[in-house]
């Protein structure tokens, strides 16, 4: 009896890997850069608040109208690396005109927090690779003026 061989059947699991491999290779990058940055938001909606709290009220420095600076390298140092911190005060105008007011006004702290993707520049090959993309997760904080320590 003769045997019969299928002529180019023998490489197919081969090339069907060569296929799905990449495939695989970027949804788990995805997947690890999605729970990294989830990660990264948990901590920074528990920690922005406590620092803004901390140092928003009363600031040091000569400037004691203004603690952004001082509350950014806080949240920088207790973020980690891999991700940039940016903080800025925004004041509420609770008169919106020019009746005077009475009461101040609500200042609140916008915290803000950029993560970029690993890879974000990977060259193989002269070919660069990686997420051209960031990721912002925004935090804003009002502060009490009449009461120190409280958020709003």
């Amino acid at each position: 009896m003769m045997e019969r061989y299928s002529i180019g059947r023998d490489a197919q699991a081969t090339v069907e890997m060569a296929v799905v491999c990449p495939v695989l290779i970027v949804l788990a990058l995805i997947s690890y850069n999605v729970m990294r940055f989830t990660a990264l938001v948990a901590r920074f909606d528990r920690v922005a608040p406590d620092i803004v709290l901390a140092h928003g009220v009363a600031p040091e420095g000569d400037d004691a109208s203004d603690a952004s600076g001082v509350i950014a390298s806080h949240l920088s140092e207790a973020m980690g690396a891999g991700v940039e911190v940016e903080v800025e005060l925004a004041t509420g105008d609770s008169a919106g005109g020019a009746a005077p007011v009475l009461v101040g006004a609500v200042d609140s702290y916008r915290c803000r927090m950029v993560y970029r993707p690993w890879p974000s520049d990977f060259t193989v090959a002269g070919v660069r690779l990686g997420a051209p993309l960031e990721l912002v997760h925004e935090r804003e904080t009002p502060l009490d003026p009449w009461r120190p320590g409280a958020v709003v």
